[in-house]
């Protein structure tokens, strides 16, 4: 609330106060919303809040996949022998791992917060004081990526599995220019220009995450002078191990990657289904229909299962995208013999299913090396983003809660999600820790660099050129307050991932009761931060 607990919104919503309670006039589609009280209203606006995030974690799957087929992505070389003159034909990754975890994954992760962030500067624009929504945001979705995201990965891998970090030189370059990215922050707002922030200070922070991006790849080729001299483990040869597909029988499966199934339709001929698939919510299932008797006879040159498979052709599959998104129970649950688990699962396809039809209008990632696939991913979550910033505004409106305290509470952990969902699988599918913590640490410099570092380019830009004016910072000492807050905490979650690192040998996993009280620590840890700003932030500290 703002103005002595009236609300004003850009777009020219309102509050009124009506026998002395504070009625908000603002609305998301229908001006009837404001007939019910601020109660129903907030209820309501939680639960599209809510739902807003479900619908990023749905598309979140399918960008990780495009992002996989991007990564995946080899050129043909030929090189030749100096001595004898014989020319060898080799392929490369086009890739670089280091580059494509800080671009591709932490970038594409943290899109939700960079597009609530420049949304809510362009609402912004001709106004001399900065937004709190998008920083706040940011901030609170920093505390969210290291502290929660970092207990969900520590008990991933399996009862005894440990998955540590290969490359310890690049993930010390990142993690240096992340804590530097909340450090420069706090410069910006309390030190050079207090409560200001100038167009070469919006410039400085966008630009130094191309040198985050040059300092990653000077060290993963080990530049001389501009790398550390540490020694890294054999890293894998894929960003993701190969999917090993078993076949058999009907009743066989596969855990994870492929299911043979029976048709049981009447018919003269035996047909069998080899389905292919991957996470729930990553894409449709990808049927190949074979005789039956070819199935233990048949042999392939690219599939060591000995299976010869006629790849589908793109318009197959994106029409199984859609006739996917219609399923609500699958074949696993059917074979469920607890009704109310079945039934549970069948309400929760039910509730993924509009964002299963819309998600479904995203090109198969067969296209293009899933380039399509991953901007229309982006383009969706941008879309879901905007609608958030709308239900923050409203949900601040109706409530009266500040909006800096939801910006960094339930918006930041609902933005996050992505940032969650891909660590996650990243944890579970790569060999190594190296991706699912590099995601979070990189997240967290592209937050600062560029998810606050362009909104306030744009912001400063317009009002240089408009007013000649620097941008101004509203709430300043809230953020500079949570930014301490997050250092010292920060400093806590990694002094136990060196701790784990030198006692257990690697950073995740391990025994289940060491892992377990690594995940409450940082529960903990991030609530301290959450609780501490929001005391500060409504004058209670």
């Amino acid at each position: 609330m703002h103005g002595g607990g009236v609300y004003y919104h850009d777009s020219g919503s309102r509050s009124s106060m009506i026998a002395g309670n504070e009625k908000c006039e603002s609305y998301l589609l229908f001006h009837h919303e404001t007939v019910l009280g601020n109660t129903s209203r907030a209820f309501l606006y939680f639960a599209l809040l809510a739902y807003c995030f479900i619908g990023l974690s749905a598309i979140t799957a399918r960008f990780f996949r495009s992002m996989e087929n991007v990564v995946k992505h080899s050129r043909q070389v030929v090189k030749v022998d100096p001595l004898t003159g014989a020319e060898t034909i080799e392929y490369e990754k086009v890739w670089n791992y280091a580059i494509a975890d800080i671009s591709l994954l932490a970038f594409g992760t943290s899109f939700p917060q960079i597009s609530l962030a420049t949304i809510d500067a362009i609402r912004n624009l001709g106004n001399l004081y900065a937004g709190g929504l998008g920083p706040g945001t940011l901030v609170g979705s920093a505390a969210f990526d290291l502290f929660p995201i970092h207990a969900v990965c520590v008990v991933v891998p399996k009862a005894g599995e440990l998955k540590k970090i290969s490359d310890l030189g690049v993930w010390l370059v990142e993690l240096f220019w992340s804590f530097w990215a909340y450090i420069w922050l706090y410069i910006i707002l309390e030190v050079w220009t207090p409560n200001v922030v100038t167009l070469w200070e919006s410039l400085l922070t966008v630009l130094q995450y191309g040198l985050l991006l040059t300092h990653a790849y000077a060290q993963d080729k080990q530049w001389p002078y501009l790398s550390l001299p540490l020694e890294r483990s054999e890293r894998p040869v894929d960003w993701v191990p190969a999917e090993n597909i078993s076949y058999g029988r009907v009743n066989k499966f596969h855990q994870e990657y492929s299911e043979v199934l029976k048709d049981e339709e009447e018919g003269s001929e035996q047909i069998v289904d080899i389905l292919k698939h991957s996470e729930s919510m990553e894409g449709p299932p990808i049927y190949h229909n074979l005789p039956a008797s070819d199935v233990s006879e048949s042999s392939s040159h690219h599939l060591k299962s000995g299976i010869i498979l006629e790849e589908p052709s793109v318009l197959a599959i994106w029409k199984l995208q859609f006739v996917e998104a219609y399923m609500l129970e699958r074949r696993d649950s059917r074979k469920l013999n607890n009704m109310c688990l079945r039934l549970a699962r069948i309400f929760w396809q039910l509730l993924l299913a509009p964002w299963r039809l819309l998600f479904a209008f995203v090109p198969p990632y067969q296209i293009a090396h899933g380039w399509i696939a991953f901007i229309c991913s982006l383009a969706f979550i941008s879309g879901i983003a905007y609608v958030v910033t709308q239900l923050t505004d409203l949900i601040s409106c109706v409530t009266g809660i500040n909006a800096y305290v939801i910006a960094f509470t339930a918006l930041a952990g609902g933005t996050s999600w992505p940032d969650l969902v891909a660590s996650k699988i990243a944890a579970e599918r790569q060999i190594t820790a190296d991706s699912a913590i590099a995601n979070i640490t990189c997240s967290n410099s592209v937050n600062i660099y560029v998810g606050i570092g362009i909104p306030w380019l744009i912001d400063t830009i317009y009002n240089f050129i408009a007013y000649n004016e620097p941008l101004r910072i509203k709430n300043a000492d809230g953020l500079s307050f949570s930014l301490l807050v997050f250092f010292c905490t920060s400093v806590g979650c990694i002094g136990v991932l060196v701790l784990r690192r030198r006692t257990l040998g690697a950073e995740l996993g391990g025994p289940k009761i060491w892992a377990w009280i690594t995940s409450v620590y940082f529960m903990f840890l991030w609530l301290i931060f959450v609780v501490l700003s929001s005391l500060r932030v409504s004058g209670i500290i």
